[in-house]
């Protein structure tokens, strides 16, 4: 069913850029009160001026149906899930660090402190 539906997105988004290339624009009004020969057309003087317009809002109005529903198919896909829920507590415990020793005294070695007189 979503395959459908990109199939026929895409199809209704080429028609839309077909339809908004071929309608003309403001300027060629103007050329038309001058006797630009736009009045024998298939349509008519305004006919296709109309057509056009409509046919490209109701293939707008699809090209957004379609985008609805393909937000809705990629919305059951990856359904959104809670902040809170994806947070994990790391389930590591911490130990407490070893005390330092201090190190051993050779007897009869001059200076430096005994192990008696660092602090722990």
């Amino acid at each position: 069913m979503e395959t459908l539906f990109w199939v026929l997105h895409v199809i209704v988004a080429i028609t839309v850029i077909a339809l908004v290339l071929l309608q003309h624009g403001k300027g060629a009004d103007m050329g038309a009160a001058f006797g630009s020969g736009s009045s024998g057309s298939l349509f008519g003087a305004t006919g296709s001026a109309n057509f056009l317009s409509r046919s490209t809002s109701i293939v707008a109005t699809l090209f957004f149906l379609t985008s609805l529903g393909l937000a809705y198919f990629g919305l059951q896909q990856h359904k959104p899930t809670s902040v809170l829920d994806r947070a994990t507590v790391p389930a590591t415990t911490t130990q407490p660090a070893a005390p330092a020793t201090a190190p051993a005294q050779v007897p009869g070695e001059s200076g430096g402190s005994k192990a008696r007189d660092i602090p722990q």
